[in-house]
């Protein structure tokens, strides 16, 4: 199995900037022009960007987001200043209504249709790619300890949170569409779910399930699955893949007392996609990242990194087989999964996602 491929240092703190978004200060600005991307953390590989940065003599600036809501949240605020946005398929069609992002242009984007791989597109609310780009796709399971579970617990299984032994011992994702739909999943009723009822006794069940969590969080949760503070963390799979695996170049082991569980009574499929922001600065510039993506020795060499498939068909092929076969899901797992859907266009049922997180996170 192949480790993950970290390229650190003082070469990336120099030309990586991280942070709270494009903002403006007293120092001379840079004379390369740079690119902004809004994403999710540990989500490029640092050196698909330092490659691209030297080959088109520019400067990318990365700040992230932990969730959709938050990433809607802070540009329907007003924060301006990206080029490319990284959100979930469900949340693109809601962007498009606002006014958010640009239709694309695919003819700057001759990789993106000639290694698209096809047998993602069922995961994929919007296949046309008008406003879209696919980047990666994550399933949503538990990252856990193998040895540290409860005689009898089955982590196949949403039940496994309603365990009172891990009591103090489980985090949840801090998502609305992640947390509701795990209790909706959990009962047999679908993740887009529209009936108050329905939602209702979700809420009810992720209820029971808070009096065992230690906190909702989206980011934290896999260094403290590591380290043993939580042994339980409803998360990502690249997130979990990346922690499984190890990085040599950083210095961290694999993990094989790390395991990741899908649960049987199905999980969430997401795909985060590249689309272009309304009021890009550096279009050109977010044509070519987005191309570059799709080249097969970058998708690799991404892949590599973020613990998941960018479904970039030839770059598929050239990976590791067995590190292939720990991204890649078989079709017997992938037919439990459900594709989170865009409620756009109906908000009366966003009302009732938002109510109901609301009770989640007030109630004690």
């Amino acid at each position: 199995m192949k480790s993950i491929h970290l390229l650190a240092g003082l070469a990336l703190a120099l030309s990586v900037v991280t942070g709270c978004g494009p903002q403006a200060d007293g120092n001379k600005a840079s004379s390369k022009p740079e690119l902004h991307i809004y994403t999710w953390s540990d989500y490029i590989a640092p050196s698909v960007i330092q490659e691209f940065e030297k080959k088109h003599n520019c400067k990318v600036v990365i700040d992230t987001f932990d969730s959709n809501e938050t990433m809607y949240a802070k540009l329907k605020a007003g924060a301006t200043g990206y080029d490319i946005i990284m959100p979930s398929s469900y949340q693109i069609k809601t962007m498009v209504s606002e006014g958010m992002i640009q239709p694309l242009d695919h003819t700057k984007l001759p990789n993106v249709r000639k290694n698209f791989d096809k047998n993602f597109t069922a995961q994929i609310i919007d296949p046309t790619f008008a406003y879209n780009v696919p980047y990666a796709v994550t399933y949503t399971g538990f990252a856990y300890l193998k040895d540290k579970m409860p005689a009898g617990a089955d982590v196949n299984s949403w039940s496994i949170l309603a365990n009172s032994a891990l009591r103090g011992k489980i985090s949840l994702l801090d998502d609305q569409r992640e947390v509701i739909g795990a209790g909706l999943m959990s009962l047999g009723y679908s993740i887009n779910s529209t009936s108050a009822e329905e939602i209702d006794k979700a809420v009810a069940e992720v209820l029971k399930w808070k009096q065992n969590i230690r906190k909702f969080d989206a980011e934290s949760y896999k260094t403290e699955v590591a380290s043993g503070a939580i042994l339980l963390g409803h998360g990502y799979s690249t997130d979990v893949t990346q922690l499984i695996v190890g990085d040599e170049d950083e210095g961290t082991k694999p993990r094989p007392d790390v395991g990741f569980a899908l649960p049987k009574e199905g999980f969430s499929v997401a795909f985060d996609e590249m689309v272009i922001a309304k009021g890009a600065k550096q279009v050109d510039l977010a044509y070519a990242f987005i191309n570059t993506i799709y080249d097969p020795e970058v998708a690799k060499e991404n892949m590599e990194y973020i613990g998941g498939p960018n479904p970039v068909a030839p770059a598929i092929a050239m990976l590791d087989e067995d590190y292939r076969k720990i991204i890649i899901l078989d079709d017997a797992t992938l037919k439990r999964g459900q594709v989170l859907q865009s409620f756009d266009g109906k908000p009366e049922i966003m009302e009732l996602y938002n109510k109901a997180w609301d009770k989640i996170k007030a109630s004690r």
